[in-house]
């Protein structure tokens, strides 16, 4: 493919390709620095970068494709219908999902279902803390927000956008939480598929995004498939901070 004579349907493929070698090499970017300065930097100096880089690019596009910037964001996407706003927000939510499941079934396809879910379960583990610490810098948590901001937190997970979920019997000190739908077993079901088995990933992801949450809290699952689980939720798992380190 030669750049100077492509077409304009091969000039917009290629516009898209430089935009997912640039998330690429972003991610890249954030790995060699966590690796070097660990998580909770790396997330302060991402933030710096991310406000430029964003800002940068917003007003680069706008340019290009016409559209008015008000406080950073595209004056047009301002102006739509709350309805709509918060549609766009789920479908970037469920394209995220949509992202992690092609990836699983990349690897499943070409190495098989073992290999995909160790890769899986790794992934979790990296992506988990990220997010929460994500969450927890954009709310202004304190350092130790207990149960409470714990809560907060989970409701603020793209998986709170993507699926329904409920919390029960919270104390200062507990909570249960439960996924009510779940997006990726509810498909399953539908096609008639058993549950597939995310207890192992299960138990990072929520064991490390509670704990960059609050280095308190200590995780145990309820049920996750393969588990048995009653009809009204696919997963169930407690929280909770020991009386001891309450204070």
């Amino acid at each position: 493919m030669d750049e100077k004579n492509l077409n304009k349907k091969e000039k917009l493929a290629l516009s898209l390709e430089f935009m997912q070698r640039t998330m690429v090499h972003y991610a890249m970017w954030y790995a060699q620095v966590r690796d070097k300065f660990g998580l909770e930097r790396a997330s302060e100096i991402m933030d710096q970068a991310w406000q430029k880089s964003s800002a940068l690019q917003m007003k680069r596009l706008s340019k290009v494709l016409d559209f008015e910037l008000e406080d950073g964001l595209p004056k047009v996407l301002l102006k739509m219908p709350e309805e709509k706003i918060d549609a766009l927000r789920e479908a970037v939510a469920v394209n995220w999902l949509a992202n992690d499941g092609v990836w699983f079934q990349a690897v499943e396809f070409s190495e098989g279902m073992f290999p995909a879910k160790d890769c899986n379960d790794a992934a979790w583990g990296e992506f988990s803390p990220y997010e929460a610490l994500r969450i927890k810098r954009m709310l202004e948590m304190e350092e130790f927000p207990g149960i409470k901001g714990l809560k907060r937190a989970m409701e603020m997970r793209l998986y709170g956008t993507v699926n329904t979920q409920s919390f029960a019997n919270e104390t200062e000190t507990s909570i249960e939480f439960y996924m009510n739908e779940c997006r990726v077993q509810s498909a399953r079901k539908r096609k008639g598929l058993d549950d597939y088995p995310c207890k192992s990933g299960g138990i990072i992801e929520y064991t490390t995004f509670a704990q960059t949450i609050d280095s308190r809290i200590k995780t145990e699952v309820i049920s996750c498939p393969p588990d048995k689980h009653p009809d009204e939720w696919y997963c169930g798992w407690r929280f909770w901070i020991e009386e001891s380190n309450k204070g």
